[in-house]
């Protein structure tokens, strides 16, 4: 493919926040001496978003979902259709600092590199948001929510291994996303795709970085939910977990977590946590689709071996033993 950066940004009613967020995305792009393009992937929004881009910003390439499909969905449809050789997938309430791009590429330059995310930070402060993401299990169960770095700050420039590429801000080779498959839409609307899917990079090989040095901004909504939003939410996001297990634990493990999960279950039932339990039947509801995610990976594989998920974290593990680390 030819070399550049396509912008990737998903969008559902981000009108109010693209005034603020696009200009410093084409700022940041300036920067560098390569071609770019920015593409919007709207989901069906219901404000004038589209509107807005369209008389504010007419370079910015809009696609459109015919139906609101959520988060993997609409972010394969604008890397499928990106023309670049790396693509920035971004949230639409992320700002970029100008040199953003400026310390990333060169992780490019090792054949085995899947992506690079940067250093997340307040919209209007320098509090820290998302480090690297640190590895654990809590007994089988797979851990995702872990960040770190290093006490040191100067030893952070070569850049951390990080268990996954947050979706918020992740610059990905286009081509070892397309040869994985992509974002499983297995978990839309919403959560883990992007654990998910640096997850099956790194088992096929690929490794994933987290770059101090190249600093963006979040907008922390301020909006409040409802107390049915909230559940909602939940509902999927423990749904979503579950899917995690079932397609990356070995048989073993597997049949464990599933022990786990039913003491699990219990404690939810006794606390009232119901949310819980409709994950669970949302889950075994779609175990053909969870099936089916797993036998594709293997496919795709084809004559690759796959590293299993203890490997891949010992990996993570071993590239700071000794080091200080500053846990989040």
């Amino acid at each position: 493919m030819q070399k550049g950066i396509s912008v990737v940004i998903p969008n559902y009613n981000g009108e109010q926040l693209f005034p603020q967020t696009l200009p410093t995305v084409f700022i940041a792009l300036q920067r560098i001496q390569l071609p770019y393009e920015v593409i919007i992937v709207d989901d069906c929004s219901i404000d004038g978003s589209v509107y807005f881009i369209e008389k504010n910003f007419p370079k910015v390439k809009i696609l459109k979902n015919p139906k609101n499909s959520g988060f993997s969905v609409t972010a394969n449809h604008g890397i499928k259709a990106a023309q670049f050789n790396l693509v920035l997938l971004l949230n639409s309430d992320i700002k970029l600092e100008p040199s953003y791009f400026v310390h990333q590429l060169r992780y490019f330059d090792q054949e085995d590199t899947f992506g690079v995310m940067g250093r997340i930070v307040g919209w209007n402060d320098d509090t820290i948001q998302d480090g690297a993401k640190y590895p654990s299990f809590h007994g089988v169960k797979i851990k995702t929510s872990g960040n770190y770095l290093l006490k040191n700050e100067d030893a952070m420039n070569e850049g951390l291994l990080t268990i996954y590429l947050s979706g918020a801000n992740a610059l990905l080779d286009r081509a070892k996303f397309m040869e994985i498959g992509g974002f499983d839409e297995l978990f839309s609307p919403f959560y883990v795709e992007d654990y998910e899917l640096s997850l099956r990079a790194w088992r096929y090989g690929y490794k994933c970085y987290y770059d101090y040095q190249s600093v963006c901004r979040h907008q922390t909504s301020s909006s409040i939910r409802s107390k049915n939003k909230k559940n909602f939410i939940k509902k999927i996001y423990n749904r979503n977990k579950m899917y995690l297990h079932g397609i990356h634990l070995p048989t073993a493990k597997r049949y464990l977590y599933y022990f786990q999960l039913f003491f699990e279950v219990l404690i939810k039932l006794i606390i009232g946590h119901f949310y819980f339990i409709k994950s669970l039947f949302l889950f075994i509801a779609n175990y053909s689709g969870v099936r089916r995610s797993r036998e594709r990976m293997q496919k795709s594989a084809k004559a690759r071996k796959l590293l299993s998920i203890d490997q891949v974290m010992a990996i993570v593990l071993n590239s700071f033993t000794g080091k200080d680390l500053r846990r989040l």
